[in-house]
C-alpha cells in the first residue's frame, strides 16, 4: 500500500496527460502494426479494409483506457475543437497536444523495433518513399504525384470537418447519443487517414489543414445544431460558463467517480471529450498514395 501510494500522481494535470500518452500510444500501435502487416506481406496477410479495421479498433480501446481520466482527445485537432466547444480548458492545449505527439511517436518507434527484420528484408536496408519496396507507408501516407498541394490542404480540412462534426454530433447530449460504453465504438467507425509528410511543401498541409478542419466544424455543428437547441435549467443559450467546464481527471474531488460514470466523458453540457487521434491516422481520401 505504501508503495502504491508513493507512485500514485496527486497531479490532475499529469494523470491527464500520461492518459493522453498512453491513449495516444495505444491507437497507434494499432495503426502502424496493421500498416506493416499489410506493406510486409504485400497484401496477403491483411487488406486495406482490415488496416482501417485495426484503425477503429484502436482508437475504441485508447479510449477505453484514456477515457475515464483526460476524456481521451488523442489528437491535436481534436483538443482545439473541444478548447473552442468549452470542454477542455484552453491551459490544457499544450499539454495534450506534447503528450499525444510523445505517444505517437513513440509507438512509431517501439514498431519499427518490433517489425525491424521484417522491413530489413523488404527493403534490403533501403529505406524507400515510393516504389514497390517503399516502406515509409508504414508510418504515413503520402499524397499521389497528380494531387496539387493546394487540393491535399482542401482535403484535410474537409476530412477533420467530416471527423469533428461527427465527434460533436454522436456526444451531444441534445442529440441521438449513444449510451457511453457504446461511445467509444460509435467514435472508432469514424477513423480517417491523414499523411505526415512529403517535402517541405507537402509538411505544412497535415498541420494546417486538421487544425483548420477543426475550428471549422465546431463553427459549423454550433451554427447548423448547437445553438438551436432550447436552454436548460435556465442555462443561457450559446454561453460557456465555468460549470460547463469540466476538470477531467480530479479524482481527489470528494465527488469524483472513476470509469464510465467519471466526468471526463461528459462536461454538464454533455459533451463528451472521448476523440480521436487523426493526425497520426485518418485516411486521405484524395491524397493517399
Amino acid at each position: 500500500m505504501r508503495l502504491r501510494d508513493a507512485l500514485r500522481i496527486k497531479s490532475p494535470i499529469v494523470r491527464e496527460m500520461l492518459a493522453e500518452f498512453i491513449g495516444t500510444f495505444i491507437l497507434v500501435t494499432f495503426a502502424v502494426a496493421s500498416g506493416a502487416q499489410y506493406v510486409l506481406s504485400r497484401g496477403e496477410l491483411s487488406s486495406f479494409l482490415t488496416v482501417n479495421f485495426a484503425g477503429g479498433m484502436g482508437l475504441m480501446f485508447g479510449v477505453y483506457w484514456a477515457g475515464g481520466v483526460s476524456g481521451a482527445s488523442l489528437n491535436p485537432s481534436v483538443t482545439l475543437a473541444l478548447c473552442l466547444h468549452g470542454v477542455i480548458e484552453w491551459w490544457k492545449y499544450p499539454h495534450y497536444v506534447l503528450s499525444e505527439m510523445l505517444g505517437a511517436f513513440t509507438a512509431a518507434a517501439v514498431q519499427f523495433g518490433v517489425f525491424y527484420d521484417g522491413i530489413r528484408k523488404f527493403d534490403g536496408g533501403v529505406r524507400q518513399t515510393y516504389g514497390p519496396n517503399a516502406t515509409a507507408g508504414i508510418f504515413s501516407t503520402f499524397p499521389r504525384e497528380e494531387i496539387s498541394t493546394l487540393n491535399c490542404f482542401f482535403d484535410q480540412v474537409f476530412g477533420t470537418f467530416i471527423l469533428i462534426s461527427s465527434i460533436l454530433a454522436i456526444t451531444d447530449k441534445n442529440n441521438m447519443r449513444p449510451d457511453k460504453g457504446l461511445l467509444p465504438i460509435a467514435l472508432g467507425s469514424i477513423v480517417f487517414a491523414i499523411g505526415t509528410y512529403r517535402d517541405y511543401n507537402w509538411f505544412w498541409v497535415p498541420i494546417a489543414g486538421p487544425l483548420t478542419g477543426a475550428v471549422v466544424s465546431w463553427c459549423l455543428y454550433n451554427l447548423f445544431i448547437q445553438l438551436h437547441w432550447p436552454p436548460t435549467r435556465g442555462e443561457e443559450l450559446g454561453r460557456v460558463t465555468g460549470d460547463d467546464i469540466t476538470v477531467n481527471g480530479d479524482l481527489d474531488s470528494k465527488d469524483s467517480k472513476g470509469g464510465l460514470e467519471n466526468p471526463a466523458f461528459s462536461g454538464s453540457n454533455g459533451q463528451s471529450a472521448l476523440t480521436l487521434d487523426i493526425i497520426f491516422f485518418r485516411n486521405c481520401t484524395a491524397c493517399m498514395h
